[in-house]
């Protein structure tokens, strides 16, 4: 089954490179079955806050229960449908897998925002309904609906608890939810509609599950909130507070990373110094997803955010001034109610002053229910025109220019699209492909960039970064101790980089410090690596992957590149010829031994 935000998402993005990934992933449905049934589902992207966790806790619950996951629809017995309510096509979507299981004669379950929101939909009518506030008895109505009853669950008063079952889509990232719903009013948005007032997990209770997914071997744990700049205000305690208190309990060794969720201008502007602080720990990722949605402050007023322009513009600068390598995702709304060709201008004008590396451009959609939905619309031809003109401006930025050369440490956590790079993210969270095996999934590592995309870079595995085992925690924002583990400039390790940068860690002196394996147990370890498969994987995906890269552009042509693949070709050719030659001379020893043997 299609995820239902997949058929909306990078409508933008459409030529994105093979591996291209968004700094909040794209997620892919999975299904639910027992032996007796086939169960399918269909969950939602996590570009929508919350929803990929709750899909993940939903499918381990069920999985928990004894039922098997599946991702043939056509086999089903039964149909579970996350949901979304941020934007129209969303649902859209929703209503046409609604009919298709109807028409299949599929009995339904559909769970999340839009049935919380919208609970009198038409389109719902003899359908189980699961809210986001109930998805700890998703196996209760499963079960249900299976026996032909029609079950409605929505509001309960107290928060799922964090340690149900749980499948990850992906087995080295944990979705955290640190907090639901909201503070905000925007009158485009329905999220509150469905998620509810403000309601915050405890330091205890998130700290808890931090260290129960550390032990699991998650390398990158990210908080996931509708806002996650309000944390806490419900409950009397503050985001700074939380993730002082989530760091402390990381790895010594940087060996699992955090990732701060989306967080709106307002409630982050008091902490901005401490939230600085927290990102330049070596442990957290230098990236943050703050929503402009407008750089006009008559279109946010419109809107309801709560903040100006200037005040965004203080979050940026001051977070790029106070942390090195600090990369800023943004949104922005195309056509909002009563938007000027001037409060255009004033959008683009500040998209171009930025050259934000990652933006989501979309165009607005009214929402039943909400105020915008009210309000006089921009023509859709306008509107239209409005987010082709973006999205050629963002695009035409080369965010990443420069890097070829420098040496940069990544955390791998996943496998590109085209099925041959892997995924790596440095500090300030900007991808690299690399060719490396397998088996570095869940690793560190010092990579070379070799070359720039617009989306992405790409990299040349160097050393695998050491991993201490003594349990340590960071419990200090700016470390005084030894701290080898956690830097990695080569540049002060006869490394690569020419201009010298300060360490990662935010102490120059541990940078001294050897942080790189040994490099010739190093280079042992990883020809011990499925070498051959390796080798294999790259030839078979090798010409059409630079056939692509250099048709479309998104990598420079460089000589060196093809030189690279012929190495790979005549290492296969010599390897099997080397092979042969063994073969054929063990075969005249035998043969010789036994002539003289029978004589």
């Amino acid at each position: 089954m299609e995820d239902i935000e997949d058929l909306l998402i990078g409508s933008s993005r459409s030529e994105a490179p093979p591996g291209f990934r968004l700094p909040l992933a794209a997620a892919v449905g999975v299904g639910v079955g027992t032996k007796r049934n086939q169960l399918s589902s269909s969950l939602p992207s996590p570009a929508i806050p919350g929803t990929q966790s709750d899909s993940e806790y939903m499918a381990g619950q069920l999985s928990a229960f004894g039922y098997s996951l599946s991702d043939n629809p056509d086999l089903a017995d039964l149909w579970l449908i996350n949901t979304c309510t941020v934007k129209s096509p969303s649902q859209s979507a929703m209503d046409t897998i609604i009919s298709k299981g109807k028409s299949s004669n599929k009995p339904l379950v559909v769970a999340g925002c839009v049935p919380q929101g919208s609970r009198d939909l038409k389109e719902l009518e003899g359908i189980s309904v699961v809210g986001v506030q109930q998805i700890d008895r998703v196996v209760e109505v499963v079960e249900e609906t299976l026996k032909g009853h029609e079950v409605r669950l929505f509001t309960r008063k107290k928060l799922p608890a964090l340690d149900l079952p749980k499948v990850r889509k992906n087995k080295f990232v944990e979705i955290l939810p640190i907090n639901v719903g909201c503070l905000g009013a925007c009158t485009y948005c329905k999220t509150k509609h469905a998620r509810g007032h403000l309601g915050s997990y405890t330091v205890d209770s998130l700290v808890g599950r931090v260290k129960s997914v550390i032990s699991d071997g998650v390398k990158e744990i990210w908080l996931s909130s509708e806002d996650t700049g309000a944390y806490g205000r419900d409950i009397g305690v503050n985001l700074p507070t939380l993730l002082k208190a989530l760091v402390a309990e990381l790895p010594a060794d940087a060996s699992t990373m955090l990732r701060i969720g989306m967080t709106n201008p307002p409630y982050i502007l008091e902490h901005l110094k401490e939230i600085a602080e927290i990102l330049r720990h070596p442990c957290v990722y230098s990236f943050l997803h703050v929503p402009v949605q407008s750089g006009s402050d008559t279109i946010l007023s419109a809107m309801n955010r709560e903040y100006t322009v200037s005040e965004f513009r203080t979050v940026v600068d001051t977070l790029t001034e106070l942390v090195p390598e600090m990369e800023i995702a943004t949104d922005i709304i195309c056509g909002f109610p009563g938007e000027t060709d001037e409060d255009f201008v004033q959008t683009v004008n500040l998209v171009k002053e930025y050259k934000f590396p990652q933006v989501h451009i979309s165009q607005f959609y009214p929402r039943p229910g909400t105020p915008a939905a009210r309000m006089k619309k921009v023509p859709s031809n306008v509107v239209k025109r409005r987010s082709r003109e973006l999205t050629n401006v963002f695009e035409s930025f080369t965010p990443y220019s420069g890097m070829e050369g420098k040496v940069e440490r990544i955390w791998i956590t996943d496998i590109a699209s085209d099925g041959v790079h892997l995924v790596g993210h440095t500090k300030g969270y900007i991808q690299v492909l690399v060719l490396a095996p397998d088996n570095m999934l869940g690793t560190s590592a010092m990579v070379k960039i070799t070359s720039v995309g617009r989306w992405s870079v790409f990299g040349e595995v160097i050393e695998t970064v050491n991993h201490v085992s003594d349990g340590k925690a960071l419990n200090k924002l700016v470390p005084n101790q030894d701290m080898a583990n956690l830097c990695g400039n080569p540049a002060k390790n006869g490394g690569f980089s020419e201009v010298q940068e300060s360490c990662a860690c935010g102490n120059d002196s541990c940078c001294s410090q050897d942080t790189l394996d040994n490099s010739d147990n190093s280079r042992q370890n990883q020809s011990k690596r499925n070498f051959i498969g390796w080798m294999l994987r790259k030839r078979k995906h090798l010409h059409k992957k630079v056939e692509r890269e250099l048709a479309s552009g998104y990598v420079k042509k460089q000589e060196g590149s093809m030189r690279e693949w012929d190495f790979v070709d005549k290492a296969l050719l010599g390897g099997i010829s080397i092979s042969l030659l063994t073969i054929i001379a063990l075969v005249v020893v035998a043969l010789t031994f036994r002539v003289i043997w029978s004589q």
